[in-house]
Parts: structure tokens; C-alpha cells; sequence
């Protein structure tokens, strides 16, 4: 999923979400039917039930052209008539036509959190309907595939309506064949994981870096930046970019790989990759929660835990300074823990990439927290399978 497009964001008050109008224009049926019927659907499931002649109005086609289209979309199963309008025109009522939002749900998957494996069953609005869970420990390698596959099979029979397939947040570098090509934390390599769950589950199936899925969930449900990045804390560190209203991949399917960068030249502890100070061993849940246990057992346990989060803060803004400076962000976006995050760790960061940062006044990069942290991953993975398979994001 490349593009995210023609999905108006939702502005807090006092901020700037930095969202340019990206509505595409319609084409005609001969150059791109397949890019109308996108259309149509993109506009139902933002705008909500519309008649044929406002759909008319609203995408510049003939009355003619949308019949057909929506005649076309009312055959797949991708859209369905609510009856008539109430509102009062001259000559016969209109039918309103609206996306299926009660006949189609979406499998979405978030394999990074600390100790559970975690899937849920979606509507088309990202709304969770049903969930389930498995947790893991030490588990690693072919014992995690296995249950990761289990897992799918379990929240595909809690569906209650036609699956469009399934989406899936994964740690660790995943190519364009859905193919996890290393994931240090589960001991992972070139593990097909796209291939292994449509087998088992005979549905179309996207796999994502987790950190990427949370970001198709901030911009399209959270209304983010067309220039930001989302750093994705759990069992790892990983991020994920949106630059132009563009997910960016990078030339390797890595961009925004920032838990195995070395951050300072004073060292640090050995991260599971082989290298020491990698970023991760200062800002994943598990390394923060260790550290502010050892804090918690020394003379003055507040001071020493308020060093450890400011110096996690920090570590993670040197890293994200240069990301933010050469590529003009608008905002950074930490989802993970609340109970970790806010306070002196996202204090540190702001602060850290101001004085990274050129000056300018005011700041030209916002810093926050996600709102919807805890399903965010499972609500980017249901991002992906509607772009895929209906064009709506």
C-alpha cells in the first residue's frame, strides 16, 4: 500500500496537521473504470450514503456513469441501497447508497507487542468487534510462526460477515512479497509469512513492518501529517514515514529502521543484533521497564527513574533529528505505553530536537503521543486490506 489518499484529516484545536487536499479527480470510464469505482467507494465510506446524483455532483460523472458504477458495486457486494432519502425534493425519491460496512470485515494482526500476539476482526470504519490473544514469552523462531498461524485461523472464525482478508504488523524488515526478511527479537529470517497465512487461511493477506501499519492508522483514522514519522515502542523500536502522503518504503523496504541504530559514541548495553548501544536498548518496552526496575531499588527511586526516561528521550531524538531535519517533518509521533511515554521520556524528546533542530519560531515540528496506541497496529493492518482490495483509505 504506497498511496494514502483522500482521507480529510481531523484537526485538534491550536495545531496544524499539515494535510493538503488530495482529492483525485474522476477519469473517464475508458481511461480507468477501475480507478471510478475506487473513487465511488472512497467517497461513500468518508462522506457516508449518498444518492446517484450526488454521487453525480460530487465526482464530476454523468448520472448514467454512476448508475453503472454503483450497479457494478451493488453486484460485488461492495456497496448496498438504505432506501430512500428524506429529504424533499420535486419528482421521485432518492435511493440512498452507502459502502457495506455491516457485510464486510477485515482480519487485522499485531504481532510486536511486548508478550502477546494479538488479532482482532474489524469493520470497515475500524471499529474492533471481536479479539483474541496469545501470549508468548521466550518464544522464538518456528514456534512463534506457528502460533501466529493458529492465531489467524481463530479470529477468522470469529467473523461475522464476508472477510476482504487480512492485515498484518509485524516486527523486523518485511519486503514487497510479504516476506519477514529478518526479525532479530523473534529470531525471524526470510520467514514467507504472507505465503503461510493465505495457505492457512485461503485470504488475501499484506504483512507490514508494525511501525508502517501504525502509521496507515494515525494518518487515516488520526488525522496525522502528509510529512511526519511514527515511533512504534513495544518489543522493539521501529518507525514508520509518510512524506507527501506517501508511505516511503526505501530502497530495501527498511526506511524507518531506527531500533539498530547506534545513538552516542559512550556505548551501552549488547542488543540481541550483535552491536552495542543500539537504540533499542534504551527505548523498547522491555529494556525501559528493566532499567526502571533497577531505579526503583536505588536510594532515590524517582530521581533515578526520571534519569532513565529522560536519557531514553533523549537517545530517541538524536536518532530522529537528522530523519526530521532532512526530510522537513511536520510531527513525530510516539505510540507505545502511555505510563512510559508521557511525562520526562517525551519532554526529553521535544526538548532534545529543538536543540537539534535549525531554530525557528515557531517550532516547525509538533511532538505527541498517539491517541489509540494499544490497537493502533491492528487498525493500520485493516488500513492496508481496504486499500488493497476496495481503494479506501
Amino acid at each position: 500500500m504506497e498511496a494514502l489518499r483522500d482521507r480529510p484529516g481531523t484537526d485538534r484545536p491550536g495545531t496544524d496537521r499539515h494535510r493538503s487536499d488530495r482529492t483525485g479527480a474522476a477519469t473517464l470510464p475508458s481511461d480507468g473504470r477501475a480507478h471510478n469505482l475506487s473513487l465511488v467507494r472512497q467517497t461513500l465510506h468518508s462522506a457516508g450514503a449518498m444518492s446517484r446524483a450526488d454521487l453525480s455532483r460530487t465526482l464530476g460523472l454523468t448520472r448514467v456513469t454512476v448508475s453503472d458504477l454503483v450497479s457494478d458495486l451493488l453486484e460485488r457486494g461492495h456497496v448496498v441501497e438504505l432506501g430512500q432519502s428524506d429529504e424533499v425534493r420535486p419528482g421521485k425519491p432518492a435511493i440512498l447508497v452507502d459502502i457495506n460496512r455491516q457485510g464486510l470485515q477485515v482480519i487485522g494482526m499485531d504481532l510486536a507487542e511486548n508478550s502477546v500476539l494479538r488479532a482482532a476482526v474489524l469493520d470497515l470504519d475500524g471499529n474492533i468487534l471481536e479479539r483474541v490473544e496469545r501470549n508468548i514469552a521466550s518464544e522464538t523462531g518456528q514456534d512463534v510462526v506457528s502460533q501466529v498461524l493458529e492465531l489467524a485461523s481463530e479470529a477468522a472464525g470469529r467473523a461475522t460477515a464476508t472477510l476482504l482478508g487480512i492485515g498484518v504488523g509485524t516486527p523486523g524488515i518485511v519486503n514487497a512479497d510479504g516476506v519477514v526478511t529478518t526479525a532479530p527479537n523473534f529470531e525471524w529470517k526470510d520467514v514467507p509469512l504472507r505465503d503461510l497465512l493465505q495457505e492457512q487461511t485461503g485470504l488475501p493477506t499484506l504483512v507490514s513492518n508494525d511501525a508502517d501499519a501504525a502509521v496507515h492508522a494515525d494518518y487515516t483514522f488520526g488525522g496525522g501529517s502528509d510529512h511526519m514519522v511514527l515511533v512504534k515502542i513495544g518489543r522493539g523500536v521501529g518507525s514508520g514515514l509518510i512524506v507527501g502522503g506517501r508511505r516511503t518504503r526505501g530502497a530495501h523496504s527498511a526506511a524507518g529502521e531506527i531500533g539498530h541504530v547506534t545513538v552516542g559514541t559512550d556505548g551501552g548495553t549488547m542488543c540481541k543484533c550483535g552491536k552495542t548501544g543500539c537504540l533499542e536498548t534504551w527505548m523498547s518496552v522491555p529494556n525501559l521497564e528493566r532499567a526502571l526496575a533497577e531505579a526503583s531499588a536505588s536510594a532515590e527511586p524517582e530521581a533515578a527513574a526520571g534519569v532513565v526516561l529522560r536519557e531514553a528521550g533523549e537517545r530517541l531524538a538524536i536518532a530522529l533529528a537528522p530523519v526530521v531535519g532532512a526530510l522537513d517533518l511536520a510531527e513525530v509521533v510516539l505510540s507505545g505505553p502511555r505510563e512510559l511515554l508521557e511525562g520526562p521520556l517525551l519532554d526529553a524528546v521535544r526538548q532534545t530536537l529543538l536543540e537539534r533542530l535549525l531554530h525557528q519560531d515557531p517550532s516547525p515540528v509538533s511532538v505527541r503521543l498517539a491517541a489509540d496506541a494499544q490497537d493502533i497496529v491492528l487498525r493500520g493492518a485493516a488500513v492496508m486490506v481496504l486499500w488493497n482490495q476496495l481503494g479506501v483509505a
